[in-house]
């Protein structure tokens, strides 16, 4: 393990285009001793053209010389530039579906990518074995800390409450032209998927010719020429089911959490629109850094269900919300025993019907309600904060 401050007078370039994820690693960087140079380009002018991009990050590399150029998410542009400069480029991926890591750039030997999905890291690694790692996400407990103080006694103002997209908005799936014998098809694939976890048996059954009948109404459906592969079949499940899967998940959840628990008050904060929602409080959207972790702390239960595209890590919500001291049930991921304690630091269901048993069941206990999110609290402050990810990957890079 690398310690902190050992960086003096070692510099690092960092572009940013107001990920929210940006400050936290910043903070991190600098708190190890890396002198933070920005771009921020792309945060003022985002119709900077792809030649300024380029120009603006080479720029920039031969001026300072960095130790490392670094970015929230995969930028093939900026690796292609650091692979021609024999630049180190590292990015952390907090997003899925992420198409970019499918290009062919991921195969540049300036990369040290890192991705928290292991399903995902596992359908590129080999591409490039010593460029390409799975590490989990974590949080900037220290900055949630300042901003709401340390967890002690609480005094909620929720009863049960989601945090999110309900995905409607992106649910393009839902609005594409397809011919009527086509839709019947792929509508019986989802609701054989529905009631399972991830997109598996959906991805089993679609072929080349389905392909085709989701290319012919979507004039913007990738071309895979500068991929590793073929992403048609990626492209459906990633763009196209999984958030139509994501879109039905939330809604169904809640509606059920609201009908089954009329007793309670069920909490939506969300931007989406929300017609859909029978007997459900529904807020505006929040701001991730400030009324967030309250919201997080100040719910007996905050609830996650996982965007479908991560078929088994852990999406930032969880980590958010243990970070803030709230308590947590989430859907199953299968990566959860590897970093924090089912029962200790939060708790998880399978099903609706027993999402529905765990609310009832935690909100007449809540003694050990407050122990559990005080167990996730300490656990995530202890190992699983954006300095100990930084941490690992100056490690991990150090050593190759």
């Amino acid at each position: 393990m690398i310690s902190v401050n050992i960086f003096v007078d070692m510099n690092i370039i960092i572009h940013r285009y107001n990920s929210i994820c940006e400050p936290d690693y910043i903070r991190a960087f600098k708190t190890i001793g890396l002198d933070v140079i920005e771009d921020t380009e792309e945060m003022v002018n985002k119709s900077i053209s792809a030649q300024r991009r380029v120009d603006t990050m080479a720029e920039l590399i031969l001026t300072h010389r960095p130790l490392f150029v670094f970015s929230i998410n995969y930028f093939p542009y900026i690796s292609m530039v650091c692979e021609k400069l024999h630049v180190t480029y590292v990015s952390v991926s907090v997003d899925c579906p992420v198409d970019e890591i499918y290009d062919i750039s991921i195969r540049n030997s300036c990369n040290r990518i890192f991705l928290f999905d292991r399903a995902q890291y596992l359908s590129v690694k080999d591409e490039n074995p010593t460029g390409i790692f799975h590490l989990p996400l974590g949080v900037d407990a220290e900055r949630i800390d300042g901003e709401i103080g340390e967890l002690r006694d609480v005094n909620y103002d929720y009863d049960i409450s989601f945090i999110g997209s309900l995905y409607n908005e992106k649910d393009h799936y839902a609005n594409l032209a397809l011919p009527e014998a086509n839709r019947a098809r792929f509508d019986a694939m989802i609701d054989e998927q529905f009631p399972h976890p991830g997109l598996s048996l959906m991805e089993e059954k679609l072929t080349s010719k389905d392909a085709e009948v989701f290319k012919k109404p979507d004039p913007d459906f990738p071309d895979s020429k500068y991929c590793i592969h073929n992403m048609d079949i990626t492209h459906i499940t990633d763009h196209y089911l999984s958030y139509h899967l994501t879109h039905m998940d939330r809604v169904n959840l809640l509606n059920h959490l609201a009908m089954e628990l009329p007793e309670y008050k069920i909490h939506l904060f969300t931007r989406s629109k929300t017609d859909e929602l029978k007997n459900v409080v529904c807020h505006g959207g929040v701001s991730s850094h400030v009324e967030m972790p309250r919201v997080f702390r100040t719910s007996r239960i905050n609830i996650n269900t996982t965007m479908r595209a991560i078929r088994t890590g852990l999406p930032q919500r969880i980590w958010d919300v243990l970070g803030s001291g709230g308590f947590l049930l989430t859907n199953a991921q299968t990566e959860i025993p590897e970093f924090l304690q089912i029962g200790t630091h939060l708790d998880v269901y399978e099903t609706k019907e027993e999402l529905t048993e765990k609310c009832r069941y935690y909100l007449t206990h809540d003694d050990e309600r407050r122990e559990i999110a005080m167990n996730g609290y300490l656990a995530v402050k202890k190992d699983h904060t954006v300095l100990n990810r930084v941490i690992s990957m100056i490690s991990i890079i150090s050593n190759g």
